[in-house]
């Protein structure tokens, strides 16, 4: 509410609107010669404005990043082709449980949809288990694998009715394909919301897009509804109404993860940004870093048209010490005692890799340092270069000056996103005057 007064009139002007950079005036009051309220703009325009809140965040767009837009735009788009693929592959199953048949049971029907419920979520549960450390580090690749597995599960549903003898296997199948969407979707879902947050705002981003998830739901429900009625009892039409909408999904989900540009540290930004910066003493920006990343998994990597080398790959975080052999662990003592006395880990390169041993009371910066270090080391192995030696004198003369340089662009340098470190060591040097080239 903005005041303005002299000694003849006094004029009250109302403001609305959840930012500064977004007010817009609404009324204006006036004393002089007799109380009026004078309001601006249209009732429609108001009606808009309470309307749009429902479904963007507060302060919107400057409450959150450059990439929400777009991210939410290609989101919307592929959940609208699953709710609509859902309608198809939930006619089919209810057809292969016995639904609209005389001969079919309650209980019968009930048993096979608790074994399919049961099987899904004792999938999500080992799936957890297993890669529950691993999302956060990788939610752009796991974001598309969560829907891939999706994809899957629906198709499992689709085919269900062709397998009658193991119709019971085939829908547990695709039940656990559908738990680690599930599982690997939420958890990534609640990392990129973290990201968008540029007003510490992300209960109101999340909640926000719950409701522009209703609306797709709703819109996509009913358009399902309407293709399963054009559809019925023709199979080609529902197979190639299924599959088209899967490849648009599928593509949606590509151009929805590549449009995003994280700005938190993980493995293989952290590999492309430390290998620029030994070239051209230059740190790359987020949205220049984005372009250049593999969201595919590493397997599918190596036919990818993009030409970053993934030394990442090459670098194993966490290595238990009783795994290594009596030579290697002989060499491990040895760099303790020399090169590594004041740092909280230990490197030595085994068949082309960089083994990381993380002292067990490390903290989150020696985890990304040693990370950087080892990257650093892996650029040496193929110029024959003394590892150990040189890359210490890299570090010496340069890290401080890229941590620096990756936080004025807009990096988070708190922490490494990565699985977390299990396995741990704890060494003590004693005195030595022995000096190592």
């Amino acid at each position: 509410m903005e005041v303005s007064s002299s000694t003849s009139e006094v004029i009250v002007e109302e403001w609305s609107g959840s930012s500064s950079t977004k007010l817009s005036r609404t009324a204006t009051i006036t004393a002089f010669p007799s109380l009026s309220i004078q309001r601006s703009g249209s009732r429609f325009h108001h009606l808009w404005r309470r309307i749009l809140e429902a479904f963007v965040p507060e302060g919107f767009p400057s409450s959150v990043t450059p990439d929400y837009v777009s991210f939410q735009v290609w989101d919307l788009l592929q959940g609208l082709s699953t709710y609509i693929r859902t309608m198809l592959s939930t006619q089919a199953l209810l057809s292969a449980i016995g639904v609209g048949e005389k001969s079919a049971t309650v209980i019968g029907a009930t048993f096979q949809w608790f074994l399919r419920d049961l099987t899904g979520m004792l999938g999500g549960i080992l799936f957890t288990f297993y890669q529950g450390s691993n999302l956060d580090s990788n939610a752009k690749m796991w974001r598309l694998v969560a829907d891939l597995m999706n994809d899957l599960g629906m198709l499992m549903d689709l085919v269900s009715p062709l397998f009658p003898s193991a119709f019971v296997f085939v829908v547990c199948l695709g039940s656990i394909s559908r738990s680690f969407t599930g599982v690997a979707s939420g958890a990534t879902r609640a990392a990129l919301t973290q990201h968008f947050a540029l007003q510490s705002n992300a209960a109101d981003i999340s909640a926000k897009e719950g409701s522009q998830e209703t609306v797709a739901t709703m819109v996509g429900m009913a358009l399902g509804m309407l293709l399963a009625r054009i559809t019925m009892g023709h199979p080609l039409a529902i197979w190639f109404s299924f599959l088209s909408l899967t490849m648009f999904h599928m593509y949606a989900n590509y151009m929805a993860v590549r449009c995003l540009a994280l700005n938190s540290l993980n493995p293989q930004r952290c590999s492309i940004l430390l290998q620029h910066f030994m070239r051209t003493g230059q740190v790359l920006s987020p949205e220049q870093v984005s372009k250049m990343e593999h969201i595919l998994p590493v397997w599918a990597s190596s036919w990818s048209s993009k030409k970053t080398e993934l030394i990442h790959v090459r670098v194993s975080l966490g290595v238990r010490v009783s795994s290594l052999n009596h030579l290697e662990l002989r060499d491990l003592l040895h760099f303790a005692g020399s090169h590594y006395k004041k740092a909280k880990y230990l490197l030595m390169e085994r068949k082309g890799n960089i083994c990381i041993v993380m002292h067990k009371d490390s903290t989150a910066t020696d985890v990304l340092q040693s990370f950087l270090h080892a990257n650093a080391m892996a650029n040496l192995i193929d110029k024959h270069r003394i590892l150990h030696s040189e890359s210490q004198t890299w570090m010496d003369k340069h890290y401080e000056e890229f941590i620096q340089k990756l936080k004025v662009s807009g990096w988070k340098t708190e922490r490494l996103l990565s699985p977390t470190i299990v396995w741990k060591a704890n060494w003590i040097c004693g005195s030595s005057d022995e000096k190592i080239d």
